[in-house]
Parts: structure tokens; C-alpha cells; sequence
């Protein structure tokens, strides 16, 4: 009953990723907006979602993870009401991005939460399986799902179902107590994070120069802050002081999982976006058929999970995350350079059920103990830091579904190499 509110909480995160993609049509007819307010009506919830994963997941490991999830799904709950009854574009942006981060606090408690509830290994694999199978359900499932609640009652619908399921996964958790932490929480580093991934997405999206050089500073303010050069109050070096957004060694120890995480996102979030505006604005599809339509890239998404899970527990998390970096490569060219979309989206479902729950494995696996909020909340920053990108990045390139599958090709053949060089160091320590 614990593992399935955990599941359903972060299925409603995950969810809104997708969901609201198949709506963008029907939202424009009632909003208003160009394709870029389109984009940040979708941007908003990702961007201030991976911006904050990391002090989600900080936040859980200080303050209780079992504490800071509810506090996140009821948020998510009431937000998702604000959400439905935006009046403007503008509005609906502002609410996305609030959305975003009560989205990041749920994320970030229930990695802790599973990792408290499952200590051993092969049973928190399994249990990560199961979890994983939810988040990929959300992820294939927004479309589908998107197109229905359209069709029936239109883009407000999308945000409406939220909030009874949210009460659903807050009453399967009562009573769960997590112990707090002591690890300080590094706000400065996060504001700093938040607002340089708002600034590329904002260049991505206009090809605005100035932004993208805006973001470029900042991650030398970012690494000023996180050594304690400088303090806001004192004015003093305060190194080792809450600045240090990650435990030591942790980004080092994970860093392969997190590009390949990266670039998975960047590639389906980028390619769902393309594809939908291609099925219903060119191919003149409803918004349920268009759902429909993705429902082969839904299936392996909904029940491959429970099986990458045991392929884990038994051989680790790198040959199914290998695997499925390269069927997502096979099934992003396919869609590319043939006109078929069954198969070549149920290639790209399997590849992702295989390689999105692996690496979730593999990093909490990874992480140092009592870290494993912040673990978690460092690889879904950076899928969601890719999701965001892959959006604003692949909707403006002439043949974006190619693009997109050479980057995966690319990154499937650096974690290759990044895993056999791990080998060899850990071969000459022993």
C-alpha cells in the first residue's frame, strides 16, 4: 500500500510532463499564444522542475522524506486547481512553474522514501522496478490520456483529475515517519541553478543571444557560491557552508548515468513535442486519436519496468541501460526516415522502459548512505534539465527526430566507454 502511494504521487509528476502536450492545440484556441508560449506553457512546469530536483532531494534528506512528500503532494493537488483555472496564458505559466517545484519536493521524498522502505538491495531494485514502471506509464501515458480528458471536457480537464488522485496517495501514506537529517539545504546554489536553466531554455526557445550568454556566466556564480568565495551576509569565505548543493564525490561517482539520463529525456520529450504538433496540426488528427497514436510507444513503457527491474537485481543496471540507449537510437531514426509510427514507436517505448528504471537503479545504488534524495533528485534534475532542452532545442530543427537519435547513438557510445574505464580503475584498486 506504501510503494503504490509512492507510485501514484509520482506518476501524477511525471504525468504532467507529457500531458499537457496533446492539449497545446485545444489550449490555444482558448488562450491564445504563439508556438514559443506553447513551448513555455510546457517549459514552465520542466524547467522549474529540474531547477529544483536537487533541493527537493536535499530538502528530503534534511527534513524527512516521508514529511516533505506530503507536504509536496498536497501542494501538487492544490496547484493543479490553479492550474485548471488560469484565466490568461500568462497565469497558466505562473502556476506550471509553481507546479514545477511542489512536483520537485515529491520526487525527492519518495526516492528517500523507497530507499528507507527497501533497504536491501535486491528488494529496492524490484521496488524501483515497480516505481519506475508507474514513471514510465506517466510519461507514454500523457498523450493518451491527455487526448481523452481534451476530447471530453478539454485542456482544463488535464489538471483537474490531479487533485483527487493526489489525496489518494497522501491517505495511502498516513502514518509514515521518516528521520530528519542534518545536512544543510544550499539555496543560493539552487536559485543560481534555477535561473540559469531558465535562460537556456528561454535561448533554445527565441535564439536569443543575450540569454544564452547570460547562462553561460552564470555557472561561474553558481561555483563561486558552492566554494564559499563569497557569502550574502558576512562577506567572507564560508567554504564546506550550505552552498554545496551535493555530497561530495556523488556527481563524480554517477556522472555517466546522469548524461545518458540527460539525453534520453532530451530525446523523447523533443520528439513527443514534435510529434504531436505533426499528427494534429499536419496529419489533422483529434486529440484523442492523436493519443491513440502513441499508445504503442504507452505499452512497453507500462509493463517492461518490472522486468529491467529484475534485470538489475541479477546483472547490474549497465547492460539494460546499454540496451535501451540503443533500441531508443533504432526507434528515433525509424520514426525519422520511414513513415511507419507502430513500429517504430514501440522500438522507442522498449528502449526507454529498459534504460529509464536502470539508471534510476544505478544511481541510487551509486550514492554515498543517507544520500539517496539528493541522488535521485541529481538524475532527475538532469533528465528534466534534458526534457526541457529537448523541447525548446528540437522544435525549431529542420529534421529534429534525426537529430535527436545521433545524440542518443553519441551518448550510448561514451557510457560504453565511460563503463569500461570504471571497470579498469576498479580492476587495478583491487
Amino acid at each position: 500500500m506504501k510503494l503504490l502511494g509512492v507510485c501514484l504521487a509520482y506518476f501524477l509528476v511525471l504525468l504532467d510532463t507529457t500531458v499537457l502536450t496533446i492539449a497545446l492545440p485545444d489550449l490555444r484556441a482558448s488562450l491564445g499564444g504563439s508556438v514559443a508560449g506553447q513551448q513555455w506553457a510546457v517549459n514552465a512546469y520542466t524547467v522549474a522542475f529540474a531547477a529544483t530536483l536537487l533541493t527537493g532531494g536535499a530538502v528530503a534528506d534534511r527534513y524527512g522524506a516521508a514529511r516533505v512528500f506530503r507536504a509536496g503532494v498536497a501542494a501538487f493537488g492544490l496547484l493543479s486547481l490553479a492550474c485548471a483555472a488560469a484565466p490568461a496564458l500568462g497565469v497558466l505559466v505562473g502556476a506550471r512553474a509553481a507546479l514545477g517545484v511542489a512536483g520537485a519536493l515529491c520526487v525527492g521524498g519518495s526516492l528517500g522514501l523507497l530507499a528507507e522502505l527497501y533497504p536491501a538491495p535486491a528488494a529496492r531494485a524490484r521496488a524501483t522496478g515497480v516505481w519506475a514502471a508507474a514513471t514510465g506509464t506517466a510519461l507514454a501515458a500523457g498523450p493518451l490520456l491527455g487526448g481523452l480528458l481534451v476530447e471530453l471536457a478539454g485542456w482544463r480537464a488535464v489538471f483537474l483529475v490531479n487533485a483527487p488522485l493526489a489525496a489518494l496517495g497522501l491517505l495511502a501514506l498516513r502514518g509514515v515517519r521518516s528521520p530528519a537529517g542534518r545536512r544543510p539545504v544550499a539555496w543560493a546554489a539552487q536559485a543560481l541553478a534555477c535561473l540559469t536553466l531558465a535562460l537556456l531554455a528561454h535561448a533554445a526557445t527565441t535564439r536569443s543571444a543575450a540569454a544564452l550568454a547570460a547562462a553561460a556566466a552564470l555557472p561561474a556564480a553558481t561555483l563561486l557560491v558552492r566554494r564559499g568565495v563569497v557569502s550574502a551576509r558576512t562577506g567572507r569565505r564560508d567554504a564546506g557552508s550550505a552552498a554545496d548543493a551535493t555530497p561530495p564525490g556523488l556527481v563524480r561517482a554517477v556522472w555517466p548515468e546522469l548524461v545518458a539520463g540527460a539525453a534520453a529525456n532530451f530525446a523523447f520529450a523533443g520528439a513527443l513535442f514534435v510529434l504531436t504538433l505533426f499528427l494534429q496540426d499536419v496529419r489533422h488528427l483529434t486529440p484523442m486519436a492523436a493519443g491513440l497514436a502513441f499508445l504503442p510507444l504507452t505499452l512497453p513503457m507500462t509493463v517492461n519496468p518490472l522486468l529491467t527491474g529484475r534485470i538489475v537485481a541479477r546483472y547490474g543496471a549497465r547492460p539494460p541501460i546499454l540496451a535501451g540507449l540503443a533500441l531508443l537510437t533504432a526507434g528515433l531514426a525509424g520514426l525519422a526516415l520511414t513513415d511507419a509510427l507502430v513500429p517504430w514507436l514501440l522500438v522507442t517505448g522498449t528502449g526507454l522502459s529498459l534504460c529509464l528504471p536502470a539508471l534510476v537503479a544505478g544511481v541510487i545504488a551509486g550514492a554515498p548512505p543517507g544520500t539517496a534524495g539528493t541522488a535521485g533528485g541529481v538524475l532527475n534534475a538532469a533528465r528534466q534539465a534534458g526534457a526541457t532542452l529537448g523541447v525548446a532545442v528540437l522544435a525549431g530543427l529542420a529534421r529534429p527526430l534525426l537529430a535527436a537519435a545521433l545524440l542518443t547513438a553519441a551518448t550510448a557510445a561514451c557510457y560504453a566507454l565511460a563503463g569500461h574505464v570504471r571497470a579498469r580503475r576498479q580492476a587495478w584498486q583491487n
